[in-house]
């Protein structure tokens, strides 16, 4: 308790800045559809955010160490508040996509700022709570986020007013915390082959990740339409996602702990593919039918990277987790940037089905280079399996400890 209580203004700033970010996606994707945004321009937005995620992951670092981590936070909150504002003063969808740039770069560095203060309180005798405190707060934010969507009217400027306001809340805890700040640690160098150099199938795996998981946030709206869902249902639908994947995270790090990683990974590309065709096949069965689909869909596909970068892992050494981390990131990252717009053109051209066809064929590429990766070598002594969120590159000095071989 005495730990939860001497982190409650972190935790307390990560769960208003979740509430804020993780509704955006599927308020953008409502508003874009409300507006008459073609599916090609609501999966730019998507790209976008990534896009910006990307670039403030890379600076968000240095200017941290420029101004100290409470400076940094406030601009990143300040800029992030100001992209969800300027949505209705603009309703465009080029100019939203400046905006998506904007929040996916404050959403980049001010999960760079409390993983960095973070990182800086906890000691190894207490990371293990610490980091489930963090997890629990992170995918609970997530979550509430999703369900949200279900009382936000879309393409209103009140909606996102009032994500802007909880962005902005998000800075009180830190700012009014008598907390030390912490001394700025040294920016993780990025070298983004890494990932692919320690395993290929890691790097494969993590962009299918970011692949799925962008394509479901941005896209799924659509879909989720295009079967009849209406926007109150569609927060449900998000909600079932992420509460799947929520779910997933202990028995798939129990067994990714038991058996060889890739394994894990080839058996859960194949239930995602699975869970794509009974999406596909009962999208009209009833609502309930479709907020089951998705739970097992979040199931299939959450643990995916976090699995991923467990496998990297097992051929890294101590001193280059942190750059590792950054590395997955990157592919992710990258993965995330391309969905959208590809699986937005291809629901405009195809129908909602080319969604989840996409996903599945991505899913079964992956199996397939797994299959190909155990012929390659054996398999290595294991780290231990660690839930690994994509927020900032700085996740990898939270969980270098965590990583350590036994």
């Amino acid at each position: 308790m005495r730990l939860i209580i001497s982190l409650a203004a972190l935790l307390l700033s990560v769960l208003l800045l979740q509430l804020s970010s993780g509704g955006v996606a599927p308020l953008d994707a409502l508003s874009g559809i409300a507006l008459g945004f073609s599916p090609a321009e609501l999966g730019l937005l998507g790209s976008a955010h990534f896009a910006g995620f990307l670039a403030g992951c890379w600076w968000a670092p240095r200017v941290m160490g420029a101004v100290g981590h409470s400076r940094a936070f406030s601009a990143f909150t300040a800029t992030g508040a100001i992209g969800l504002l300027a949505h209705m003063i603009v309703v465009d969808p080029i100019a939203w996509a400046v905006m998506r740039v904007a929040t996916g770069l404050a959403i980049a560095g001010c999960y760079t700022v409390i993983e960095s203060w973070l990182q800086a309180r906890v000691t190894n005798a207490v990371r293990g709570r610490a980091m489930g405190a963090y997890r629990l707060v992170d995918m609970g934010g997530s979550l509430g986020a999703q369900l949200l969507i279900a009382v936000l009217e879309p393409a209103s400027y009140v909606s996102y007013n009032i994500l802007a306001i909880l962005c902005a809340a998000s800075l009180l805890p830190l700012a009014l915390s008598t907390a030390v700040q912490p001394a700025t640690t040294e920016a993780p160098r990025l070298r983004p082959g890494l990932a692919f150099i320690r395993s290929p199938l890691a790097g494969v795996g993590v962009i299918v990740a970011g692949l799925t998981g962008a394509a479901f946030r941005m896209v799924g709206p659509i879909y989720a339409q295009g079967v009849g869902l209406k926007p109150g249902e569609i927060a449900w639908f998000l909600a079932a996602y992420v509460l799947g994947g929520a779910l997933a995270q202990l028995p798939t790090g129990w067994l990714a702990d038991k058996i060889d990683r890739r394994w894990v990974l080839i058996w859960l590309s194949v239930v995602a593919v699975a869970a794509c065709l009974l999406t596909v096949a009962t999208s009209g069965n009833g609502t309930l039918t479709v907020m089951l689909a998705a739970g097992f869909f979040g199931l299939a596909t959450f643990p995916i990277y976090s699995v991923a970068a467990a496998h990297a892992h097992d051929f890294a050494d101590d001193e280059e987790r942190v750059e590792l981390s950054a590395s997955l990131l990157f592919a992710y990252a990258l993965g995330a940037i391309a969905s959208p717009v590809i699986t937005a053109s291809l629901v405009g051209s195809f129908g909602p089905p080319a969604l989840f066809v996409f996903i599945a064929l991505a899913h079964l590429a992956l199996a397939v280079f797994g299959a190909i990766r155990m012929t390659a070598r054996p398999a290595r002594p294991k780290t231990r399996y660690v839930w690994a969120p994509r927020t900032s590159f700085n996740i990898g000095r939270l969980l270098k400890a965590a990583r350590r071989r036994d």
